[in-house]
């Protein structure tokens, strides 16, 4: 589990090469450690992207039980049998534990990130005082790119607790005494956010920055503007934000879907935005990695010898299987899934699917074969990484392996559905969009698309990724939806409780539930 982070110190961002920064790594392969903000030269302008450096660092250092909890309580998703996170498992079935463990990390290491951002955009500022007119401008420019990252965290936080703080300083004591703020307040904030920073961030694709390559753009903005609007149903201004992504013509859908999750997919043109990991290719020394365990199978036998398996925590749910194999799905559903034996025997139990296609089998195209492990059924596809992709002398189930956040099927999707819910476009019909990422999966075109469609398209398209399919159903009221395979939802189930560690600190918190 990640350090959790209550306090943020004036010690400033770890100075490490990003291996994303291409251009800038001869300034940070010496540097080790952290250095004292005080000792800091600002007058050095040339240092400023350190920050920058810093900010995409803490982004992308997730605890592993962070993506867990977002996605966990959505139909297409179950928690492995855990045992020893028995409150994970009830937390998918809607029965929620205060004072757990998961509960508090998240939210302590969404705010700790946060005031780091915080931070970070303090030390620009200061580099911006001493910056010329070109240096004050890119200044401007990281500082915006921060707030995106920011946003996120925040967009994060009000989804899964609803009320919550906005927190935009280094010492957050005045914004925690004047209390959370609504939900809708949290998404106004960071639409409006947004506004500021897209005239401010390249007009690039991610994948078009040579400075930070896969760094934010003013289209990743525009998707997080969108994804606020769309929390708040606000659906023209969904339309227009994913309408300018569309009509910059610099997105395009990455051919192969099964490989869009693996090393090849890495920084496509579908991605908006992209944490991204390393062992810098080398089969010894230092790594950047998340930790993909939680999401692999326990038991595997790998092509590559000697590839470690995970943990069983994630499980695609037999309700995502059969409404995938009903559609007709092919490589989405054989990407989304990897499968034992017991559970294509468990499948093969309903009558409706004693037949099975041939890809419905426990080996991989790639040759690892999934065997049969008590804790769970079958194994996230989106988050595998083929042991054959994993460099030589390195171990680490999906080590080295991106994660994807913000991709162009989402922005489709959103910009179809804002459609089918009376919002006017520009440039492509709901149709259109649609009939895109149906194209890419093998299945033919739809005409006169429909809402219903559409959130079938995203279930299929978007399945295990970020917890997306939960946040739609809450936003729509489905909730007969997420009462599946014996679990019963309720209204009052929607946000998880406060954790009882924060009502213990934050008075102006509340009691603990929202």
């Amino acid at each position: 589990m990640k350090n959790k982070k209550n306090t943020i110190s004036k010690w400033t961002f770890a100075l490490i090469a990003m291996f994303f920064i291409q251009s800038c790594s001869d300034k940070f392969d010496d540097i080790e450690g952290q250095l004292n903000a005080d000792d800091l030269d600002y007058s050095n302008t040339e240092n400023m992207i350190q920050a920058l450096a810093g900010s995409y660092n803490i982004f992308a250092t997730r605890g592993w039980e962070e993506p867990l909890l977002l996605s966990v309580r959505g139909d297409d998703v179950n928690a492995g049998g855990l045992g020893d996170q028995q409150p994970f498992a009830d937390t998918d079935n809607f029965v929620y534990t205060q004072d757990y463990w998961m509960y508090n990390s998240l939210w302590n290491i969404h705010y700790g990130d946060i005031v780091g951002l915080n931070t970070e955009i303090g030390l620009i500022e200061n580099f911006k005082s001493f910056a010329d007119e070109n240096g004050q401008a890119t200044a401007d420019q990281y500082i915006a790119e921060i707030k995106v990252l920011r946003a996120w965290l925040h967009f994060n936080l009000a989804r899964v607790w609803g009320d919550v703080f906005i927190i935009q300083t280094t010492t957050p004591d005045t914004e925690i005494a004047d209390g959370p703020a609504s939900k809708n307040q949290v998404m106004q904030f960071i639409s409006d956010q947004m506004d500021e920073a897209i005239p401010l961030l390249p007009n690039l694709r991610p994948n078009e920055r040579t400075d930070v390559p896969g760094g934010v753009t003013r289209y990743t903005a525009y998707a997080l503007k969108a994804m606020a609007q769309l929390e708040m149903e606000n659906y023209q201004g969904v339309a227009d934000a994913c309408g300018a992504i569309i009509s910059s013509n610099k997105f395009t859908l990455y051919p192969d879907f099964y490989s869009l999750f693996k090393k090849p997919g890495e920084l496509s043109d579908e991605s908006l935005l992209e944490m991204q990991f390393s062992d810098y290719g080398s089969s010894t020394g230092d790594t950047f990695y998340h930790l993909y365990g939680p999401f692999g199978p326990q038991g595997w036998t790998p092509a590559r010898a000697n590839a470690s398996d995970g943990w069983g925590f994630y499980e695609p749910s037999m309700k995502f299987i059969k409404f995938m194999l009903d559609r007709n799905e092919t490589v989405r559903l054989e990407t989304s899934v990897l499968w034992t034996n017991r559970g294509i025997a468990e499948l093969q139990t309903d009558p409706n699917y004693a037949s099975l296609p041939a890809f419905v089998n426990n080996t991989t195209r790639d040759g690892d074969v999934i065997n049969d492990y008590a804790r769970a059924l079958f194994s996230s596809g989106k988050h595998y990484l083929p042991s054959v992709q994993i460099t030589t002398g390195r171990n680490d189930y999906g080590g080295g392996k991106n994660m994807i956040v913000i991709r162009y099927a989402e922005i489709l999707l959103m910009y179809a559905e804002a459609l089918t819910r009376g919002a006017s476009g520009t440039g492509m019909t709901a149709d259109q969009a649609v009939n895109l990422i149906r194209s890419r999966a093998g299945l033919g075109g739809l005409s006169g698309v429909t809402s219903d469609q559409v959130m079938d398209e995203k279930f299929a398209e978007l399945a295990l990724e970020w917890g997306i399919r939960y946040y739609d159903m809450i936003r729509l009221d489905n909730f007969s939806e997420l009462s599946y395979d014996g679990r019963t939802f309720s209204a009052d189930k929607q946000l998880l409780p406060y954790p009882q560690a924060q009502v213990d600190a934050l008075p102006t918190l509340g009691n603990g539930g929202n």
